[in-house]
């Protein structure tokens, strides 16, 4: 106790030693740390942002593995889109709930610090289990190891944002918003750009095509997560130190869940319900099944038609930080909302029924997506007294994901049964029904 009391008296610059002499006649170099290892200094501050970034960085990348290995694991697993889409079903279905579960595991359970070592375990072990299905043939076995990994994956966003409100509240908060999703977008580009040629490369190590093949590749992506894990561990030990010498609060996520709340909600906010769910069932599927789409219409190759698949998260890492400080100077969301829906319809129209270039549509579809984001998320706390904040953010993530989960079911079957035009006019359909609302 005494050591935490002279390393607390250290880094604040006051205080005096056991023979009663002030701290401040001791050396400087010797009295106080560096910048670094100060919890109140500007550098402390950013190396926590960056391990703060890289957090979520595996769990974003390991997400896209799917997407960017559908060819391979449709002919390693010998599996129909319906199955292939059921990856991205079972990461969904336990985020229905969970949404509504996970800030009150953290506040209540676990603390800021044990639920982030908890839910990046949840991706690794997700992650690994996964691996294992490929390398074992085992197809229900990587459907087990996606349902744990949704385990883990939302919830440890949740983490994240906590650790980001705890340190950086007030006017940096936003920008660090800004950089977590930039850094999330960033995985995801990586995975679409890099996991195909590394399973080739270990297509060529091994000598063949296979189910061990792929496994192996999964594995070794799953590098990432433990990336994450070290973060985790690392934010722990210094949000605790910085616990102990300045006396700072753990972090809370603010969030007060009544379910009894859903039966006040306003129309306007089911209608920006039924807008998120709409709206991201066109886009999130349509990337998990859009590289052979690429390679199918447009004859791209293997190489090119994930570069051009991972356009999306390419354009929203550096616009979604600009566009937060647009929307928040300008205001006028609900006009910035249908902008980006307008957008995203042009977008799937232009990849249905022409043979366009299509970096154009997926450009557009990028930026309309970064707009949406901006723009439709803050627009609950237009419409929703303080004290249900939490309830509907909950809510909004339960039924986002619960759509995403069975929209991917949908799509892999329509895909199966009638091609990619039919999809593409279902997507279509899928974003023109928020003009309906």
């Amino acid at each position: 106790m005494e050591e935490e009391e002279e390393e607390a008296r250290a880094l604040l610059g006051g205080g005096r030693d056991e023979a009663g002499r002030s701290l401040l006649a001791t050396p400087v170099a010797a009295r106080v740390p560096s910048a670094l290892c100060d919890p109140s200094h500007l550098a402390h501050r950013l190396l926590v942002l960056s391990l703060m970034c890289f957090l979520g960085f595996g769990s974003y990348f390991c997400y896209d593995n799917p997407a960017a290995l559908q060819t391979q694991i449709q002919r390693d697993m010998q599996v129909n889109t319906t199955k292939f889409m059921l990856l991205y079903a079972w990461y969904s279905w336990p985020n229905v709930v969970l949404c509504f579960f996970g800030g009150f595991l953290i506040d209540r359970v676990f603390g800021i610090r044990w639920g982030t070592i908890v839910f990046s375990c949840f991706i690794c072990i997700g992650q690994v289990v996964f691996a294992l299905g490929g390398i074992f043939n085992a197809f229900w076995l990587m459907e087990l190891g996606r349902f744990i990994f949704g385990t883990g994956g939302e919830s440890l966003a949740v983490a994240q944002n906590t650790y980001a409100v705890s340190w950086f509240k007030g006017k940096e908060l936003n920008l660090v918003f800004g950089l977590q999703l930039s850094m999330a977008r960033i995985g995801s580009t990586v995975n679409m750009n890099l996991m195909g040629w590394l399973y080739s490369k270990v297509e060529a190590s091994l000598g063949s095509t296979g189910h061990t093949t792929l496994g192996v590749t999964l594995m070794i992506g799953g590098v990432t997560c433990i990336l994450s894990f070290i973060c985790a561990l690392a934010l722990a030990y210094l949000d605790r130190r910085a616990e102990r010498i300045l006396h700072k609060e753990q972090g809370k996520t603010g969030e007060v869940i009544k379910l009894t709340d859903v039966k006040d909600f306003s129309l306007p906010l089911w209608l920006i319900f039924i807008i998120c769910v709409c709206y991201y069932v066109a886009v999130f599927p349509f990337i998990g099944l859009g590289k052979v789409f690429f390679m199918e219409k447009f004859k791209f190759s293997s190489q090119a038609a994930s570069a051009i698949n991972s356009v999306v998260y390419v354009i929203s890492a550096p616009l979604s930080p600009v566009f937060g400080l647009f929307v928040d100077k300008t205001g006028k969301n609900i006009i910035w909302v249908l902008c980006a829906v307008a957008t995203t319809l042009v977008s799937h129209m232009m990849l249905a029924f022409t043979l366009w270039n299509p970096w154009i549509a997926m450009c557009l579809m990028g930026v309309s997506y970064s707009l949406l984001a901006c723009a439709l998320w803050p627009m609950v706390a237009y419409v929703v007294p303080e004290h249900q904040l939490g309830t509907a953010y909950g809510f909004m993530q339960s039924v986002q994901n619960l759509g995403l989960a069975i929209i991917s079911i949908i799509a892999g079957l329509i895909l199966d049964t009638r091609g990619y035009l039919f999809l593409e006019v279902f997507f279509i359909a899928c974003v023109s029904s928020k003009y309906a609302m």
